[in-house]
């Protein structure tokens, strides 16, 4: 594996040494020892921790499920953010890896993150419980999630992007619900939908600062949606992330249709907050946001596809992601926190009531009925369901990269770039070539 920890923080460092002391027993054995499972008596306690509030991910219900069935463990949910916030999450659980406190089943939001925890030695290898138990990843799931030949992870809820839209806004404009789009529809859709000045401004758009936002059309690239491949070179200067950076810049500097990025950044923006009070009249997001509308819509909602690059393009093509699912290197209670694993990413998501499973044996239909049900009637009687279902259906996903160890840090240093394109600093052209030679720069330093 490549070097990945030469420009980490210090928490990763410090979690890199924790771990890999805890890792030397026997690291990759299918838990005889650490993983033994408790009594009737003296159940086993293991620890799910993530970023999910209770609102935002219905946790307490889903482990009190496990428990019922499994009397010698007892599972217990940590979140590791009052506000949800996935970033804060993934601090949080470095700052536990580096104290050696409990951990045993921990979760990470998506494949950069999860791939930079393997690097840093924090997670357990998972490929002998998978023997154990007969299971061939990518016969079982929807994503292939191996690292190097190895697996550290499962997939939990699959994500696939979307895109929400305000039907009272939408009605206004006089505008018909998407069935098939591309960016310069969306991006026709926000001058139409934009209103107002001032305080009480309707933004048409919003674009979040998570680099999703700066590869708009590169998100729909079946064969590489990420900014890097798989050996960590740059996947940058083309013309969809050109065209993507372009468009964000049109819409927010110059049309004014979509939130302003220096606007986003200034005032902490949360997403899910601008669109729940009515100031912009589409999201593009993820479908985790469907369990989140079910909780807490607040006007008529509809879906539709992701839009395209080019209008030739295949319909619903979409990037894919997943919370990734692993063991704790440092947990002494491996056994157990397999089991949970493997029993959350196949039937407990379904019970869990509120996202989309990457279990090859889901039901999509079920599975939103499910979501629904989960949800408050007052909220659910705002989402369209003959949308949601139709979207849902057209739905592609790319193939998942799982990136190099260190893409973090390449990520980092691609949308310190894009901050100062979108805020006027420097152009495109400086953008692209900076941008690239900072992301040659970390694969070099991190080359064997």
């Amino acid at each position: 594996m490549k070097k990945s920890l030469l420009v980490m923080s210090g928490v990763l460092l410090l979690s890199t040494a924790l771990t890999a002391c805890g890792s030397k027993q026997d690291n990759n054995t299918a838990a005889t020892d650490s993983g033994k499972q408790g009594t009737a008596s003296a159940p086993v306690t293991i620890k799910v921790q993530g970023w999910y509030t209770e609102a935002q991910g219905n946790w307490n219900k889903t482990v009190e499920a496990y428990n019922a069935t499994h009397p010698n463990v007892k599972v217990v949910y940590e979140s590791m953010s009052e506000k949800g916030d996935s970033q804060e999450g993934m601090k949080k659980l470095d700052l536990l890896a580096a104290s050696g406190e409990q951990m045993d089943v921990v979760m990470y939001s998506s494949a950069s993150d999860f791939a930079q925890r393997v690097g840093a030695g924090i997670l357990e290898p998972l490929d002998s419980y998978l023997k154990k138990d007969n299971i061939v990843v990518k016969d079982e799931y929807k994503l292939d999630p191996v690292v190097d030949g190895k697996y550290y992870a499962l997939p939990g809820k699959m994500i696939e992007w979307f895109v929400l839209l305000n039907k009272d806004k939408l009605d206004a404009a006089g505008l018909k619900v998407p069935t098939e789009w591309t960016w310069n529809d969306y991006a026709d859709y926000a001058k139409k939908m934009t209103s107002g000045d001032g305080a009480s401004k309707v933004y048409g758009s919003y674009f979040h600062n998570w680099k999703d936002y700066a590869l708009l059309a590169q998100n729909n690239d079946m064969n590489n949606a990420y900014l890097v491949k798989s050996d960590g070179t740059e996947n940058i200067d083309n013309p969809r992330v050109r065209f993507s950076l372009d468009l964000r810049n049109k819409m927010e500097n110059i049309d004014k249709s979509s939130v302003p990025y220096f606007e986003v950044v200034s005032q902490k923006m949360a997403y899910r907050d601008v669109f729940y009070a009515g100031k912009t009249a589409m999201l593009a997001t993820g479908n985790w946001m469907v369990g989140e509308l079910s909780q807490n819509a607040k006007f008529n909602t509809v879906f539709a596809p992701y839009p395209k690059y080019d209008a030739k393009d295949e319909n619903g093509l979409t990037e894919v992601g997943a919370d990734f699912l692993g063991i704790a290197a440092n947990s002494k209670n491996k056994q157990a926190a397999y089991d949970f694993i493997k029993w959350y990413t196949t039937e407990g998501i379904q019970t869990q009531g509120l996202f989309f499973s990457a279990w090859k044996k889901a039901d999509i239909a079920k599975n939103v009925d499910a979501i629904l049900a989960s949800g408050k009637p007052d909220q659910v009687k705002f989402i369209d369901k003959t949308s949601l279902l139709s979207t849902l259906k057209v739905n592609k996903s790319t193939k998942l990269v799982v990136p190099p160890t260190y893409a973090l840090q390449q990520e980092k240093e691609f949308l310190t770039q894009v901050e100062l394109y979108l805020t006027g600093k420097q152009d495109l052209d400086k953008t692209i070539a900076t941008a690239k030679a900072k992301i040659e720069d970390i694969r070099k330093s991190n080359a064997k």
